[in-house]
């Protein structure tokens, strides 16, 4: 699940060349790293626009400490960890405003869907997206962007047993979910 030496070396070599003030390193770090972190933070946010300002958020706050970074094949986790805590700091903030419920819930539409598969897959993804984000952010950085439980802890600024047990119990949140779903079908 780790990255292999040469993905580890490109991007050292690229942290050096940004802290080196090289534009189109810069450049190619975005360009490497934009989607994983948007598909990260687009989890975390469980809104499009809002996945937009944190990703934006995290890209200054990575230019602005590049400089910082000491070992660049650290680079991942490092990257994961602003991303985060842009995130935390989005989510702070929408969750300190006060919810507006006047949507119309009819001008919700299901979409129907033939694939069984894409279906399995919806369904899980609509799992995940429910779990508390403790659980949904472990399984995503440890599963989906797949970092090493090493790297997640430093994600998340807890020790390894700790990821260890969350990813236990997010996945049996997950597994609960998913067969309770399965038997209203």
């Amino acid at each position: 699940m780790t990255p292999d030496d040469k993905s580890l070396k490109e991007d050292e070599l690229l942290v050096i060349r940004c802290q080196l003030g090289e534009r189109p390193a810069f450049d190619e770090l975005v360009g490497r790293w934009h989607r994983p972190l948007h598909n990260y933070v687009g989890g975390l946010t469980q809104d499009n626009d809002a996945a937009g300002d944190v990703l934006q958020d995290t890209w200054v706050r990575v230019l602005r400490g590049i400089d910082r970074l000491r070992d660049g094949t650290r680079l991942r986790p490092w990257l994961f960890g602003i991303a985060r805590r842009a995130a935390m700091d989005r989510l702070r903030q929408r969750y300190s405003t006060p919810v507006d419920l006047s949507a119309d819930m009819e001008e919700v539409e299901a979409i129907s869907r033939d694939d069984f598969l894409t279906e399995q897959l919806d369904v899980m993804e609509d799992e995940l997206a429910r779990l508390p984000i403790v659980e949904r952010d472990v399984l995503t950085l440890f599963y989906l962007q797949e970092l090493s439980l090493a790297d997640v802890a430093d994600v998340l600024g807890i020790p390894v047993g700790t990821v260890k047990s969350r990813l236990f119990r997010a996945r049996q949140l997950l597994r609960r979910a998913i067969e309770k779903e399965a038997s209203r079908s």
